[in-house]
């Protein structure tokens, strides 16, 4: 109930701030992605098509440092919203798809609040932790819907430290309060005090009370990035544990354990030279569940390194942010011909953690990327990528192309 009543009396503070600051300026903005993808499934089919995400936004700044932010957005299929089923004239008068535009970020923000470094802002929010690898906003490659929270978050921020605590609610049953509900806790704390580079320390909890997997999910984790020179690097460790109770009848109600690590490395290099080119290797261990084959019969169960809400994809056709039980192996290229034109090119290879006596191999995949930036506002971005099937895929190779468009104003 503390953490209830903590929550309502920072939102009546901030509501209380707002009540006497008056509005210095106002800011429109917004941002028009449009995608068209065609995936090629092998013996599974393929599949096209083109994808649109909408966002307009209105910032208004007050006095006394406190900000009002409100975003809509709206991510369609192109064909989902012809409002006709007369598809040869279109004269009828069918209303498709009346809910399609979605409140994305409300928010109140205040900042330096009573002279100090401590900023808070309450309602809908973006948050990206990091490099997005665990808590991220869900927009790489296809299918790039966006994710937002409703969330308080406390940030202290200086020259050389930051801590950030966050209370977001993912799924509420409207009962009793930390009851029948699943919330996200978090604290992500930062040291900047190297030039050019980031030391992070967090503790992310998951209270899952409201599906058939109750469940308390706890990661700690470590990570460092930034630049020395010429070099680049990014590693990150996370150690996750808990425990949960399936009360599904499948399993008939036994406990399960969270108990895995993941893993995230990329160092790179960039020669200054024509081109610019980057030569970077990446590696990723997520570890796979831990069980016998005959694991329905058995309590020890540990389930896999659990991607939480990853921005992360390692493959256009494997991820979506969620594979797991798995080793990446990464290499790219990444140039930059002129001024508006990047390109790049990156090959991985992914093998099984857990193969359950089966070839332990998932197969490799190629990826060919550009983007060029026809203006500071208008960028066209296109790509290419096959993965090459190994034997527990057998044999099955996949194509996936694009061509996409982003405008930002």
């Amino acid at each position: 109930m503390r953490k209830g009543m903590l929550v309502i009396a920072v939102s009546l503070v901030l509501l209380g701030t707002m009540a006497y600051a008056e509005l210095q300026n106002v800011e429109v903005g917004g941002k028009i992605r449009i995608r068209a993808n065609w995936l090629d499934y092998d013996d599974a089919g393929e599949s096209s098509f083109i994808e649109q995400r909408t966002r307009l936004n209105v910032k208004a700044d007050f006095t006394d440092e406190v900000t009002a932010f409100i975003e809509l957005d709206s991510y369609d299929i192109w064909g989902e919203d012809f409002r006709s089923q007369n598809y040869i004239t279109g004269v009828d008068a069918r209303q498709a798809s009346v809910d399609d535009v979605e409140v994305y970020q409300a928010y109140i923000e205040a900042r330096e609040m009573w002279g100090t470094p401590l900023r808070a802002r309450v309602g809908r929010q973006e948050i990206t932790l990091g490099s997005g690898w665990l808590v991220g906003t869900n927009d790489k490659r296809w299918g790039f819907t966006g994710l937002s929270w409703d969330a308080l978050r406390l940030s202290y921020v200086t020259d050389m430290v930051s801590v950030d605590a966050i209370a977001a609610k993912l799924a509420e049953s409207m009962g009793d309060f930390a009851e029948d509900d699943i919330d996200l806790y978090a604290i992500y704390g930062s040291y900047t005090g190297l030039e050019d580079i980031v030391i992070d320390a967090y503790w992310m909890y998951v209270r899952d009370d409201a599906t058939a997997l109750e469940s308390d999910l706890h990661t700690l984790g470590l990570r460092g990035a930034g630049k020395v020179g010429a070099f680049d690097f990014e590693a990150e460790v996370a150690y996750q544990l808990g425990d949960a109770e399936d009360t599904g009848w499948w399993i008939f109600g036994v406990d399960r354990d969270y108990n895995a690590w993941g893993v995230n490395l990329e160092a790179g290099y960039t020669f200054d030279i024509s081109w610019q080119p980057r030569v970077y290797a990446g590696f990723a261990y997520l570890e796979g569940p831990d069980y016998d084959h005959n694991w329905f019969a058995k309590d020890d169960f540990d389930f896999a390194f659990n991607r939480l809400f990853s921005n992360w994809e390692y493959s256009d056709f494997l991820d979506q942010t969620q594979i797991t039980n798995v080793f990446v192996y990464r290499l790219g290229l990444g140039v930059q011909p002129i001024e508006a034109v990047k390109l790049g090119l990156e090959g991985q290879y992914y093998v099984a953690d857990e193969d359950w006596g089966a070839d332990d191999e998932l197969g490799w995949e190629i990826q060919l990327t550009g983007a060029y930036n026809y203006s500071e506002d208008l960028v066209i971005r296109a790509g290419y990528s096959h993965f090459f099937g190994q034997e527990i895929l057998e044999d099955q190779d996949f194509n996936y192309l694009f061509a996409e468009t982003e405008i930002s104003f």
